[in-house]
């Protein structure tokens, strides 16, 4: 397989960057994500199919990255916690959501429904390209996007399903 095309590698980092940081939160964190993803999607050049879409198959890998890298940090805050005998509490994606209030409604979604609506409302994938980047069956994807468009509209509206009111309960006789 030819080597990646310079210009075609430079029109999708953008787009890389940005699903890396609503992933991320961090812009320097995205970076080396981007890194990370373009290092091994040139090392594994001769891997892919010559008939793939080169976009799908890289936000594949990014994500694929991002997953990783949350395993790997939740691994090692518990060796940590092994040997210093200090709980180290890393926040995961939905603890940070809930803490910071004051982002908006996208930031507040799960990463898996953020990437879900970035690949999908931003980057311009159709629901099978989505579906071959993340590994989950086209199905899935249709039901995911649906509750993190809910979820999205709900919080839109002020409605998270915490602040919500308990239903109160009638007596019938």
């Amino acid at each position: 397989m030819n080597p990646p095309d310079d210009d075609q590698l430079r029109e999708i980092l953008p787009r890389l960057r940005r699903f890396a940081v609503s992933l991320t939160h961090d812009p320097s964190d995205a970076d080396d994500l981007v890194q990370a993803t373009m290092e091994k999607a040139i090392g594994h050049w001769q891997r892919r199919r010559p008939d793939g879409d080169l976009r799908a198959w890289l936000f594949s890998i990014l994500y694929r990255q991002f997953l990783d890298g949350r395993r790997r940090a939740g691994r090692y805050a518990r060796l940590l916690q092994l040997f210093t005998s200090e709980p180290q509490t890393s926040a995961s994606a939905e603890d940070i959501v809930v803490v910071n209030a004051s982002w908006d409604a996208f930031d507040q979604l799960p990463p898996e429904q953020r990437a879900l609506l970035m690949l999908v409302s931003v980057e311009g994938l159709s629901y099978r390209e989505v579906s071959e980047t993340l590994d989950i069956p086209m199905g899935t994807v249709m039901s995911r996007l649906s509750r993190a468009r809910r979820s999205l509209r709900e919080l839109d509206e002020g409605e998270s399903r915490e602040k919500r009111p308990a239903p109160s309960l009638r007596r019938l006789k």
